[in-house]
């Protein structure tokens, strides 16, 4: 991994509006590390959380899954739901070292109701108390759940995808390459916002200083996620950048901002998949850092990029529920 370079400051050429979100925002990245992980992930929780409203219109519910060591889903239904419908299997963000399904809620209130899917999102181990493949398995596990219990969730099998944003969206990848490699084809597209895709930080833009998510934040991170591996020999399914062989891949989606630390990764995985044969949408949105989405979501670029991801999103059932997909 990348240590020691000069960082390149971007802060300056930060869309206004997104600057003012950051200059609001009681959560700084720069300082994290084994030292301030536990406040951080305080606050994370705190600016995510959101209160129950027993009359709203979709009904989120944990629900224990077994395993060893157990763990739990969420999953959010309309509550008036009538299957079979379309699900997501979606995976948090949060460095892999932060963040609780429960912080995808409020994207769930909107494509529950409005488009009609079941979601199904993974309550993973966080690291470093749970390294690689820990976090991994208990995807898995939660994709392996869902498909065990079509019927009883309303899920019809054959318009099902798995997304996931930031470390989500590097989990994500990782798990799809899991399943085509495992021989599964029940997985119809895949949705990577802003994913962390690559662990060795030796792109251009993974030495600029995003101030969302800095490269001493991202190094922290990645050194929490692989623990012993982080400096030897790193398999795809923990870093998909590293994958030699994209073919067979679902559709996928893909967004990042343009002054994101991720950036160059994401493009470059991008271009990688379209080489491979797979129907590939990618979004870059100006003058934004890391997470502009979550962090400034009424800002008008935020407003275009959840636009852009649920116009795909329709489109790609539609196709699925017209059967015009392979």
């Amino acid at each position: 991994m990348t240590a020691g370079r000069e960082l390149v400051d971007i802060r300056s050429r930060v869309d206004p509006e997104v600057t003012a979100a950051m200059t609001a925002s009681t959560v700084d990245f720069h300082g994290l590390g084994p030292e301030t992980l536990a406040e951080v992930r305080e606050a994370t929780a705190r600016r995510q959380h959101r209160p129950a409203d027993p009359t709203a219109p979709v009904v989120h519910t944990d629900v224990p899954i077994g395993g060893e060591p157990a763990t739990t889903v969420r999953v959010h239904r309309r509550r008036e739901a009538s299957g079979p419908a379309p699900a997501i299997f979606w995976i948090h963000g949060g460095g892999y070292v932060m963040g609780e399904a429960a912080g995808d809620d409020g994207r769930f209130d909107q494509w529950c109701d409005q488009l009609g899917v079941v979601g199904v999102s993974a309550a993973y181990r966080l690291s470093p108390e749970a390294s690689y493949p820990a976090p991994l398995d208990d995807c898995l596990a939660g994709f392996e759940w869902m498909m065990a219990h079509t019927d009883e969730l309303g899920i019809d099998r054959d318009r099902v995808g798995i997304g996931g944003r930031s470390a989500g969206g590097g989990l994500a990848a990782g798990l799809v390459l899991l399943l085509r490699d495992r021989g599964r084809r029940d997985v119809r597209f895949q949705i990577l916002i802003h994913p962390m895709l690559d662990d060795r930080m030796d792109t251009e833009s993974a030495r600029w200083d995003d101030p969302m998510w800095p490269p001493p934040a991202n190094r922290f991170g990645w050194r929490a996620y692989l623990g012993p591996l982080a400096d030897g020999d790193v398999p795809a399914y923990a870093a998909a950048a590293r994958a030699v062989d994209l073919r067979g891949l679902p559709p996928t989606y893909l967004s990042v901002g343009g002054l994101d630390a991720f950036s160059d990764s994401v493009l470059a995985y991008a271009s990688r998949l379209r080489h491979a044969g797979v129907s590939t949408d990618l979004h870059v949105f100006a003058d934004v850092p890391h997470g502009f989405d979550s962090l400034a979501p009424a800002t008008s670029v935020a407003r275009r990029a959840n636009a852009a991801l649920d116009g795909w999103l329709l489109a790609r059932l539609e196709r699925l529920t017209a059967g015009s997909e392979s």
